[in-house]
């Protein structure tokens, strides 16, 4: 585990696309996706606002390498514009692994490791799940997310729909979410 560097570009983008060939082939990836996969350029506006992000503290990343090439990554993005804006205490969490990595404790390793770095930089992580997507529910519970809410059909794919489970977790140990009732 160990920050993001300007030269993960490469890795990062390739894991990502491969998610539309996923999805392409009817395998359930837990994500939601672009209609079409977006250009390289769109990906190269994306990484440099992501890297200008951690330098200014809006961002936590961390990503996995194996090999020496980065196989997945843990962001924590600042919600609001500013840290002192009415929510910039709140951080949204995304984690993407490459397939070939699934499943061998890569996605644990990075949430721990990035859940590690936002204390003092957020108080508040927040994250959405497909209903459907038991095991990543089960790794976030793990880490001590709560389940607040649903939303239900929030993702279409083809003639289906897919439920969304929004998840916190307070890192600052000054309240405790509302759970679901």
């Amino acid at each position: 585990m160990r920050e993001l560097r300007w030269g993960d570009f490469d890795d990062l983008t390739d894991a990502y696309y491969r998610l539309y060939d996923e999805r392409r082939r009817g395998e359930p990836i837990g994500i939601t996706l672009f209609h079409e996969r977006p250009s390289r350029a769109d990906e190269v506006g994306w990484f440099t606002e992501l890297y200008r992000r951690v330098l200014t503290g809006d961002a936590v990343v961390v990503v996995a390498e194996r090999g020496g090439h980065a196989v997945g990554s843990c962001v924590v993005s600042r919600l609001a514009a500013q840290a002192d804006a009415e929510n910039g205490h709140v951080g949204s969490l995304g984690l993407l692994v490459h397939q070939a990595h699934r499943g061998q404790g890569v996605g644990t390793a990075l949430m721990r490791a990035a859940l590690e770095k936002c204390r003092g930089v957020f108080e508040i992580v927040r994250l959405s799940v497909f209903a459907t997507n038991v095991r990543a529910k089960k790794l976030y519970t793990s880490l001590g997310f709560h389940e607040i809410g649903r939303v239900p059909r929030a993702i279409r794919r083809g003639d289906s729909y897919i439920d969304e489970d929004l998840m916190v977790l307070v890192l600052d140990g000054k309240g405790h979410p509302a759970t679901r009732g």
